[in-house]
């Protein structure tokens, strides 16, 4: 039996980005606990910040699972698109929740600060890179 040449994959930018932006978001999870701790989980407390976005330990669970999915989605093109909506839908979601709930920290219960919301607002944009950066003729090819 001979093994083909085809069965070393070429990554496509999507699957790269996927990887990186998991990467970094499990990343920031994890230091996000350096700051806050696991006590308040989901307190409302401004003075709670990592790199100027405000954060809390519900926060920090929900980077830590976006970074999870990132990590574990992006091994195929397909699933790295699918990563990529994932990103538009929740972060989308995250951007319009955050414009009502920085002003009222009686429902801001991730500790979102204005900061979080430009972020928020480019991982929609990183989501939608991911989901429609085009494929390459030998990516194709390849899956």
């Amino acid at each position: 039996m001979t093994q083909s040449m085809s069965s070393t994959r070429t990554r496509g930018v999507s699957q790269w980005l996927a990887l990186t932006i998991g990467a970094v978001y499990l990343l920031v999870g994890a230091a996000g606990f350096l700051v806050t701790g696991f006590s308040g989980f989901a307190e409302h407390d401004h003075e709670q910040t990592l790199l100027g976005f405000a954060v809390n330990p519900l926060h920090n669970v929900v980077h830590l699972l976006i970074g999870v999915l990132g990590i574990s989605l992006w091994s195929t093109i397909g699933r790295a698109r699918t990563f990529g909506w994932l990103l538009v839908a929740g972060y989308g979601a995250a951007f319009v929740y955050g414009l009502i709930a920085v002003g009222n920290p009686e429902i801001n219960f991730l500790n979102i600060n204005a900061a979080d919301n430009v972020l928020h607002a480019l991982s929609v944009l990183a989501g939608l890179a991911i989901a429609l950066w085009p494929q390459r003729k030998a990516e194709a090819a390849a899956y």
